[in-house]
């Protein structure tokens, strides 16, 4: 049972009669108008006689989507409910949000006018926008203007879990082209038949596009999604300060994985400073996400020099190392001096490899960003568990044939003793008696909640200790401080409460941080609840 949490309801004056009421998503009732309200607003003879309560419409709803033959026609489903009555599309939403979350979740022109496209949007008031150029969309690559399908599901979910107000969100795609030549081929494709633009007229355009929404949405939180490397960052970089914004590839991802381990370090009772980090995978996210830990390492004591020695990371050509010329300014602040690895073994092409740094170090954590299938072999795992009572080991990559290890294996190679979060989803292994569940590292933990905190707190920016204290809330709730063959993770039922404790953590900090005006905790908590919309009919009057 839902409980409904204060809402505006409509101004009589702005309420249509009759279709045009039917066809407002945000005041459709459907068959949950009331008798009065058939009457009064013309809708007599355009709906069943039998009056449902929010409730029954629920469960019939369900019902209709379980009858869908696959996972395409339920998310067509969900999307047209969403369409028609957005308050019973989130009441199913946060009803079966486990089961849900992965259908809508995962799935140029004009340049020059773009402050007059902002202002056509359909409500003016805006909490939330999530911007894509559907260059990197997971799992399935460059869809051009297609991205805008993570926009929405993104979205979706900052309602479902975080509660924003479905009707102040809005989603964006940045339509510059796409190399995807199945798209730029097919008869039915929506976006700019073209290449994608690249270079400085690229980075031109998307500062266009931030000085427009600094004009139109100077308080409306911006979050980057499915930027590829080469932009995400740069873009990051350059407007962070500039205005309410943070990137949701490098950043939450980031505190996602600390919050992970952080809940691993308090099961195995040591401490965060005391790991030996070894990371499979360089790119802009494994990079981002050792920035996020080595940051973490140095607020808990340690110095930057001090924390930039517990990290090992390997990429294609081998450990990040002084004597590389191929690395970027982002890795090169975690190569190894070379003279320290010149006497190591090298059996990977020359290159030291994955295996032999486990060998040559007592690593206490693993974790993989590289997308190839099986990277974590059994030897290697045997070898580091070996030498660590409770490894921690987190293979990320996604989807579940890029993992580089599978749950079981894991558990199975480390003799039960393993603590394993992955990226792509693993069904619980049972292993003498055990029945171990594992926690899948999905940015959904996070980014709701940030910005339930943003609305609550009236942030000004994000910044790194904001997210850092959304990762300590999440690792605060992880099932397996009170039970060790629990997940890592929160449960995603759990999810709407766990977004409030982590968007108290992040408004608190951010007051701290002096990008919040100074409340009480007592006050900020009451902020969130009002502020964390819940699903429900208002009369209309």
């Amino acid at each position: 049972m839902v409980t409904a949490l204060p809402s505006t309801s409509p101004n009589r004056s702005d309420i249509p009669g009759g279709m045009d009421l039917l066809n407002r998503q945000g005041l459709n009732k459907g068959t949950a108008f009331t008798e009065e309200e058939r009457t009064e607003f013309g809708l007599q003879g355009l709906l069943p006689p039998h009056i449902e309560t929010l409730d029954e419409q629920a469960v019939r709803a369900y019902e209709a989507f379980q009858r869908k033959d696959n996972d395409l026609e339920r998310h067509i489903y969900l999307r047209a409910l969403q369409d028609t009555n957005e308050v019973l599309f989130y009441r199913l939403l946060v009803d079966h949000i486990e089961e849900m979350t992965p259908l809508v979740y995962t799935p140029y022109p004009l340049r020059d006018s773009i402050p007059q496209l902002l202002r056509n949007r359909p409500n003016k008031d805006v909490d939330v926008i999530v911007v894509t150029d559907g260059e990197r969309i997971l799992g399935i690559g460059d869809q051009g203007a297609g991205g805008l399908g993570i926009s929405i599901g993104k979205l979706s979910l900052y309602t479902g879990i975080g509660g924003i107000r479905p009707e102040r969100t809005l989603p964006i795609v940045l339509d510059v082209g796409t190399n995807n030549k199945e798209r730029l081929n097919d008869p039915a494709y929506l976006g700019w038949r073209h290449e994608r633009i690249t270079g400085q007229a690229y980075f031109d355009f998307v500062d266009q596009f931030v000085q427009a929404v600094k004009q139109e949405f100077p308080e409306t939180c911006l979050q980057w999604e499915d930027f590829a490397t080469p932009h995400a960052r740069p873009i990051l970089q350059r407007y962070r300060d500039q205005l309410l914004t943070f990137n949701d590839d490098i950043q939450v991802t980031a505190a996602i994985v600390l919050g992970a381990v952080l809940g691993a370090v308090n099961v195995t009772g040591k401490s965060l400073n005391e790991q030996q980090i070894v990371m499979l995978g360089a790119g802009g996210t494994g990079i981002g996400v050792a920035d996020g830990l080595r940051a973490a390492m140095i607020s808990e004591g340690l110095s930057e020099d001090e924390a930039r020695s517990r990290f090992w990371i390997v990429d294609k050509d081998g450990l990040l190392h002084s004597g590389r010329n191929d690395l970027s300014s982002e890795q090169r602040v975690y190569a190894r001096p070379e003279i320290n690895v010149a006497g190591w073994p090298r059996s990977s092409n020359g290159n030291i490899g994955l295996a032999d740094v486990i060998e040559k170090i007592n690593a206490t954590t693993l974790i993989g960003f590289s997308t190839v299938g099986g990277a974590f072999s059994e030897p290697i795992v045997r070898e580091m568990s070996r030498k660590v009572e409770r490894p921690i080991i987190f293979p990320l990559s996604n989807p579940t044939s890029k993992s580089e290890a599978t749950a079981e294996d894991l558990i199975r190679w480390t003799d039960g003793r393993a603590l394993v979060a992955s990226g792509s989803p693993f069904a619980p292994v049972n292993y003498n008696g055990r029945k171990i569940t594992i926690a899948q590292c999905n940015n959904v933990h996070i980014f709701p909640a940030m910005g339930l905190a943003i609305v609550a707190s009236g942030a000004r920016r994000v910044t790194d200790a904001m997210m850092q204290a959304a990762a300590r809330a999440l690792a605060a709730n992880s099932p397996a401080l009170k039970d060790p063959s629990a997940s890592l993770l929160s449960p995603l039922k759990d999810s709407r409460r766990v977004a409030r404790d982590i968007a108290i953590a992040v408004g608190i900090q951010a007051q701290k941080d002096g990008v919040a005006p100074e409340v009480s905790e007592d006050e900020l908590r009451k902020r969130v609840l009002k502020t964390q919309w819940t699903p429900a009919y208002t009369a209309l009057e």
